[in-house]
């Protein structure tokens, strides 16, 4: 769950009058929606949706910012709620705009109808800032087209930190936000190329989840003007590549609040990060671009594909379709203030999903409102974004925040018309409705094969708040899950066990790739997203180096508020003057291996390789700061464990047995006692067990070679009795985690693995730690 510092509020549910039915969806975009040159770029059509409007207004501006406007149209209605004007472009340029075109709109409607004698500013038609359907209508607050390819700017930013401007409510609602605003520019297309999609399979990718800016704003080696961009990240991917990485995913880079991170740089702890308010679903972030000219940030990140693409990489992005950056109300008691910029003046009823008098927003998100993901027109916003995404921005798949949220099967007033539907009062995940978002998606986008090729990767991540929003193993295929269960199950294998009961039984499960949780559904063992560590938490050397969250820190380590409790993290008694920093090393190597070990799609958080801490903050949303930032000057200690995640991966990429397509069968995965005797119902079921060994025939993948993986979860050495390798073979250790083998060669390269022997061939291995050997 993200935790920025807003104004949002936990509301109590009850009914609302039913929606409108709302019109069909027959393809990407069928309703045209955005502004658009025509084929000669002689004119510029502008087509927006409301179907509560009752007059809707083109605003054209000369610049982004602080000017006032160069001219304005009023659009006429288009039919199925679209409101539409063409104007030539001859007009625009005599009116004086004769570079970029900035646009806005401005709303009238059933709570604030058009009064002739309007004027910016003015109170003119006034009724109520929102009425009793929840219209939120407000002329004097300029409105961001949500199909702008680009935005101008943020609504707070270097200029302006007057959130003000943009509210509603008897305070606020006369400011006119006209020369503040976000506006939106009309692109033709770039002509950047975004270079060949890879099509790997995904069961064959390795993730690695980062923030654009922070993966470049420290390097040396980027040149200072590219550091933090676009630009600069394309300038990494050899980099990715060379460490073994198949999929770089993003947090969110669709615009969000960031043009004010640098109002104070590098002292102000109440920053947007990570990224998780988005403002607009099509435009790329202009904080994150090296060239902020019109057209800049859409060509650059295009460019950045194109990088990663040539290098092999997929690129993913972090999507936030369950709420956006206005928020909810200011208050629970006064409703009338909200911020109002873009799809709450244009259609609050549309875009958003209202509780009990339609004057709050219902709220499985913790930041302010659910996007109302049920409804056909909000819908069609959130797939229109992915398709252009996927085919003018050339991304290769998608990880949906709190995607809970998407599977909902509740409008604005379905719990009261149809309360079988909705017993969770305004949510219910329902992935059996043909009609949800999660369910939409698949049927407009086609899911990449299990065997690779063209279509995209889905990732959901499982759960929101209240009702029965948390649902790992409950999407429909189709859908891979971050699986929050093998983070968990693996944390306390490690780190609590004598503090809690651990389960050997569900941590095998775990390694195979998590069969209980989707198999049922006809998916597969890499729909299950292996984690140890994401932004979302600590990092990988703090799950194993802190014993708590460490949030009230200075910068720029914090301050942070928010973040989980539950961690499952020790320091391996490094505080209580028990343990060192080789135990910590080896606990990171040994939650690392179990990682690129099992069958699934493992995920790594930026910076793992090289064991980045940020100390013990467990929720760093808010800090653009030198502690969250990559860097790349590494200690000695940090370059060895690079070396052993490098050589960790690239063992993963050369044996195939380690990425089914599939679920393993008995003959393929048989688990092993520590004395070398096959496990049974009654090793399973005991949890005074926690040593653990198995084998991975590699023959029946077309391996070469067939593993063995043992694990021994006790703080004392377990002597393992091996099982007998293929016929003709003996075992040989590619990498053994204990502290004696601290260093650079942790884990060997392939021809130097050490010879250990054959059948009862006995091993002493030390506590918790992991040992990996390959017949030959």
């Amino acid at each position: 769950m993200k935790c920025p510092k807003i104004l949002a509020v936990w509301l109590a549910i009850a009914g609302l009058t039913v929606a409108p039915i709302m019109p069909a969806h027959a393809a990407i975009n069928s309703m045209s929606l955005g502004a658009s040159y025509n084929a000669q770029k002689t004119s510029i059509t502008f087509r927006v949706y409301s179907s509560q409007a009752t007059r809707m207004a083109l605003y054209l501006y000369a610049s982004g910012y602080g000017v006032q406007d160069s001219a304005t149209y009023v659009l006429s209605p288009a039919g199925s709620g679209v409101w539409a004007v063409t104007v030539p472009v001859s007009s625009i340029q005599a009116a004086g705009i004769t570079g970029a075109v900035y646009y806005g709109y401005r709303a009238w409607g059933p709570n604030w109808p058009y009064n002739a004698s309007w004027g910016k500013g003015s109170a003119a038609g006034f009724i109520s800032d929102v009425d009793a359907s929840g219209n939120r209508f407000n002329p004097n607050k300029l409105l961001l087209d949500p199909y702008a390819q680009e935005m101008s700017q943020d609504p707070l930013n270097t200029s302006n930190q007057n959130a003000d401007v943009f509210a509603s409510g008897a305070s606020y609602r006369t400011i006119d936000s006209g020369t503040y605003a976000p506006k939106g520019i009309v692109l033709s297309a770039s002509g950047q190329s975004t270079g060949t999609k890879p099509t790997r399979a995904q069961k064959d990718d390795v993730i690695y989840e980062v923030n654009v800016r922070g993966l470049t704003k420290q390097d040396p080696s980027i040149p200072t003007q590219y550091q933090g961009t676009y630009y600069g990240a394309g300038l990494k991917a050899s980099y990715l590549a060379s460490l073994g990485v198949t999929a770089v995913e993003f947090l969110p880079v669709q615009e969000t609040q960031n043009d004010a991170n640098d109002v104070v740089p590098n002292s102000d702890a109440n920053q947007n990060y990570w990224g998780y308010m988005t403002e607009d679903y099509f435009a790329p972030d202009r904080h994150y671009a090296y060239n902020k000219a019109a057209g800049g940030p859409t060509a650059e990140f295009q460019a950045m594909v194109q990088a990663f693409h040539n290098a092999g990489i997929k690129v993913y992005m972090d999507v936030v379709y369950n709420h956006t950056g206005e928020g909810g109300t200011w208050s629970s008691s006064d409703p009338t203030t909200a911020t109002i910029y873009s799809w709450r003046g244009l259609d609050n009823t549309t875009y958003y999903e209202l509780t009990s008098g339609n004057q709050y927003y219902y709220d499985n998100t913790g930041v302010g409102g659910n996007f109302n993901t049920y409804n056909t027109v909000a819908q069609n916003l959130i797939v229109d974004s992915l398709a252009y995404w996927t085919n003018t921005m050339g991304v290769d798949g998608f990880r949906f925040d709190l995607a809970s949220v998407l599977g909902n099967s509740c409008l604005n007033g379905s719990y009261e018309s149809a309360a079988p539907n909705c017993p969770n009062g305004g949510y219910n995940f329902d992935a059996a409705d043909s009609n949800v978002a999660i369910n939409r998606i698949l049927n407009e986008f086609t899911v990449r094969p299990a065997t690779g090729g063209s279509g995209l990767d889905l990732f959901a991540e499982p759960w929101a708040i209240g009702g029965n929003s948390y649902q790992l193993g409950g999407f429909p295929k189709g859908w891979s899950e971050w699986n929050g269960v093998f983070r968990d199950s693996l944390r306390q294998a490690q780190n609590e066990l004598g503090n809690m009961t651990i389960y050997i039984t569900q941590d095998a499960n775990d390694f195979s790739g998590s069969s209980n949780l989707f198999q049922a559904s006809g998916r597969s063992p890499w729909n299950s997203t292996n984690f140890i560590d994401v932004h979302d938490g600590m990092t990988l050397k703090d799950v194993y180096s802190c014993n708590g969250s460490s949030n009230s820190q200075a910068w720029p380590y914090g301050p942070s508020d928010g973040g989980t409790s539950t961690n499952y993290s020790w320091d391996q008694g490094m505080s209580a003057g028990t343990g060192t920093a080789y135990d910590q090393r080896r606990a990171a190597r040994t939650g690392m291996a179990f990682e690129m070990l099992s069958a699934g799609t493992p995920l790594m958080q930026g910076g793992d390789e090289y064991l980045r801490s940020l100390q013990c903050n467990n929720n760093a949303y808010n800090l653009d700061s030198t502690a969250n930032w990559l860097n790349y000057s590494w200690s000695t200690d940090q370059s060895n464990f690079y070396n052993f995640a490098q050589r960790l991966i690239a063992f993963r990429k050369a044996h195939p047995a380690l990425r089914p397509a599939t679920w393993y069968t008995a003959s393929q995965v048989v688990w092993y006692q520590p004395s070398g005797a096959v496990a049974t119902s009654s090793y399973w079921n005991n949890t005074s067990n926690y040593a653990l060994a198995y084998t991975v025939n590699g023959s029946s993948f077309g391996d070469a070679n067939s593993m063995y993986i043992a694990y021994n979860g006790w703080s004392g050495s377990v002597t393992f009795t091996l099982p007998a390798p293929p016929t003709g073979t003996n075992w040989y250790r590619v990498t053994d985690t204990c502290n004696w083998n601290d260093g650079a060669n942790t884990f060997v390269t392939p021809g130097n693995e050490a010879l250990i022997g054959g059948a009862g061939t006995n091993y002493s291995q030390c506590g918790q730690s992991l040992l990996l050997l390959i017949s030959k």
